[in-house]
């Protein structure tokens, strides 16, 4: 049993299939999502482009991928704790908790980096 949800996987998706990061998203979401909106969801897919965009998943350069400012610095902040804590496991909420952002609520970001992360998939 993975320690991420759907989104988690749609980012391991969406690495393997060799296309620019928007357009992969896009694709793995389809194959994963019947639902419109949750293949539109966009803090689990701008944390994704947001790693992408500072160069930090493997295969994929370092480019402009978002706009998002929020979610990409989540998942940096996120990966600074992974980074100094690699003998933890986190699930996605414990993760986040981590992060002190008061009553912010979680919405699938930690389970793109947890997915990413355990998947050996960050730089």
């Amino acid at each position: 049993m993975s320690n991420y949800n759907s989104y988690g996987t749609l980012s391991v998706l969406a690495i393997k299939t060799g296309v620019n990061p928007k357009e992969a998203w896009k694709l793995a979401a389809i194959d994963i999502f019947d639902s419109k909106s949750s293949q539109d969801k966009g803090c689990p897919k701008n944390t994704y482009l947001g790693l992408c965009e500072e160069g930090l998943v493997k295969g994929i350069p370092k480019g402009n991928y978002t706009r998002s400012v929020k979610n990409k610095d989540y998942a940096l902040k996120a990966l600074k704790i992974l980074k100094s804590n690699s003998s933890s496991t986190f699930s996605p909420k414990a993760l986040w908790e981590k992060l002190e952002l008061g009553n912010k609520r979680h919405n699938s970001q930690m389970d793109v980096v947890i997915a990413l992360w355990v998947n050996g998939l960050i730089k």
